[in-house]
């Protein structure tokens, strides 16, 4: 019998680099999803292939080799991984991934495919674990391909509700959700230049989460203003303050910039041309270094500022031909699903 599963990916709104410090965050789930189907076996082998991915195979053991830096296949071992240490090890399963996520552009496909793959062996097994369990493996299981991040990717990618923004705290990890104003219209516009997490960007990553960790009085500085954004970014989405706001948005591009270094020259460009076309803030999301950056708008006013950030920003990049989706609006969804 082939069960089929859905997960979202995510826009981080505000709050970034600070989730694994125990720091809130204000991300929204995606409407955008991973969908895997799959088909349980009889023995112990993975097997998952899709268009966008190609195909990897692996006998499920307790202790897995990693594929090269950057292979899609150590997610799908991540969450093996993750699930024998919890719930030990049962039979593999035949899958098949289709996505409408651009991978490595700051948008969680990475958790999307952990989580998909996590629910799918438990679901073989007929476990069906609450949020806290799974927040208690998610996050260590994903370290698994070398990212030391944090829980918010997989906290909203689980817990998302559609037309809301989710309130994540940490220790122990719980959610709220905050409605988004109707006027309101958030977009992702790409930098073009790839954001590997799990390859070239990974080192430069987990610097600068050890920098904070380790009390780098610059780093330090980030998580600090950052944390305060995420509380006064609350407060303004419920005021419908969308001036407001889109302040915060860019007092946060900002400090990513500058304090924690974690934006690009490309990014910066997109940031500010955002702002030009007319939004009302615009920054750099994810783990940095390069892929989306999200900003706010008016939604009357969002067919008219994309055509426009097309026309005097993206025009001119002819590497846009091979970025499908690096200009769209974005919605708020639901959490991840059985189908």
């Amino acid at each position: 019998m082939t069960h089929s599963v859905s997960v979202p990916g995510r826009v981080n709104l505000i709050g970034e680099h600070i989730d694994y410090l125990g720091f809130p965050v204000l991300p929204m789930a995606l409407t955008r999803r991973i969908r895997l189907d799959f088909t349980p076996r009889c023995d112990r082998r993975i097997r998952v292939s899709g268009p966008d991915y190609g195909e990897r195979e692996f006998e499920w053991t307790p202790d897995l080799p990693p594929y090269a830096q950057g292979d899609f296949g150590n997610y799908l071992k991540a969450a093996a991984q993750a699930v024998s240490i919890r719930w030990g090890i049962s039979n593999g399963f035949d899958g098949t991934l289709t996505s409408t996520l651009p991978p490595a552009a700051g948008l969680s496909s990475s958790s999307a495919l952990v989580i998909a793959v996590t629910l799918a062996l438990l679901r073989i097994r007929d476990i069906r674990p609450e949020f806290e369990p799974l927040m208690e493996v998610l996050p260590e299981g994903e370290q698994y391909v070398g990212t030391r991040g944090g829980g918010m990717d997989h906290a909203v990618c689980l817990a998302g509700r559609a037309r809301c923004a989710i309130r994540i705290d940490f220790n122990p990890a719980r959610v709220h959700a905050e409605s988004i104003p109707p006027a309101w219209d958030f977009f992702v516009a790409h930098s073009l230049q790839r954001a590997e997490k799990s390859g070239a960007a990974r080192e430069a990553y987990n610097r600068r989460r050890a920098l904070s960790r380790q009390g780098d009085p610059t780093a330090l500085r980030h998580a600090n203003s950052e944390r305060e954004r995420v509380e006064n970014a609350i407060q303004a989405m419920r005021a419908g303050d969308l001036s407001r706001f889109g302040a915060l948005l860019n007092e946060s591009h900002n400090s990513l910039r500058d304090n924690l270094q974690v934006s690009c020259d490309c990014a910066d460009h997109l940031v500010e041309a955002c702002r030009r076309a007319g939004a009302s803030g615009a920054r750099i999301m994810g783990a940095g270094f390069g892929g989306y950056v999200v900003g706010l708008c008016e939604r009357r006013d969002t067919n008219e500022l994309l055509a426009r950030l097309d026309r005097d920003h993206f025009s001119h990049l002819p590497k846009r031909s091979g970025f499908p989706d690096y200009l769209m609006q974005v919605e708020a969804g639901d959490g991840a699903l059985f189908l």
